[in-house]
């Protein structure tokens, strides 16, 4: 299992590695915010892809390769029109996105669930409102506020990941899973989590780069996935809201 991060500056502002279906659904988009997050994540996606697969990372090549997605909003890939025969979770936060992808013979919507978020300030009643009476006690308890953000943000992008496993997202209420987070780091930088659901227990893991939280969930257990050196480094990264300049494309 593999994953891969890529900045919306990375993205080429030639389109002609976008499929004709693909380049209809950006220009239904009003909103910069959105056409960079969609952009960004579908950039990402065709590079981890087409490296797992060992495809041609050319325009030509990528524009072949499209992610599409079930009615419960889970992604799916598709190669000539094709499904292939792969699993794949995306996310994306601060002008950053991620794509995780499962070993090829690994087609099953819903098996994993990636989600990307930053360490920032969150307020007494978010954690009020989305977490479990467990979670808030948790948070109630941490006296530095800089590992209250790391914890509140590693808390909900937990969720975030377990809920795409669930195949519902933010659809669901979130105090419907519980998480219980390790703080044990391997030396990969790894460390495991559980969120505990309706569906039962779903492993992770967890790891923090610079300011950035990746959290990744599975429906059974499995290693925490591999970098692929074809992405960028989060550790460096850097969050950007280019959008807030103008709004509306």
């Amino acid at each position: 299992m593999w994953w891969l991060a890529h900045g919306e500056h990375e993205v080429p502002t030639d389109l002609e590695w976008l499929s004709s279906h693909e380049l209809g659904h950006l220009d239904s988009i009003r909103f910069t915010k959105r056409r960079n997050e969609y952009l960004t994540r579908r950039w990402t996606a065709k590079q981890a892809i087409a490296t797992v697969l060992e495809l041609a990372r050319s325009p030509s090549a990528l524009e072949r390769i499209e992610v599409r997605h079930h009615d419960s909003g889970a992604p799916y890939v598709t190669i000539d029109g094709t499904r292939a025969d792969l699993d794949v979770s995306l996310s994306d936060r601060a002008g950053w996105a991620v794509c995780l992808v499962g070993p090829p013979g690994s087609a099953a919507a819903g098996t994993l669930g990636i989600d990307l978020e930053i360490v920032e300030p969150r307020t007494d009643g978010f954690v009020g409102d989305f977490f479990t009476s467990a979670e808030q006690a948790f948070v109630g308890g941490l006296q530095q506020p800089d590992r209250r953000d790391e914890v509140v943000n590693l808390i909900w992008s937990a969720k975030e990941a377990a809920l795409k496993v669930q195949q519902v997202g933010l659809r669901a209420d979130t105090r419907t899973v519980a998480v219980e987070i390790e703080p044990d780091q391997r030396p990969d930088g790894w460390a495991a989590m559980t969120v505990t659901g309706t569906n039962g227990r779903m492993p992770g893991w967890w790891r923090r780069d610079g300011v950035f939280l990746l959290t990744i969930a599975f429906a059974a257990q499995s290693g925490p996935p591999r970098r692929l050196a074809t992405g960028s480094d989060l550790a460096t990264a850097e969050p950007v809201h280019s959008w807030i300049d103008r709004p509306v494309c």
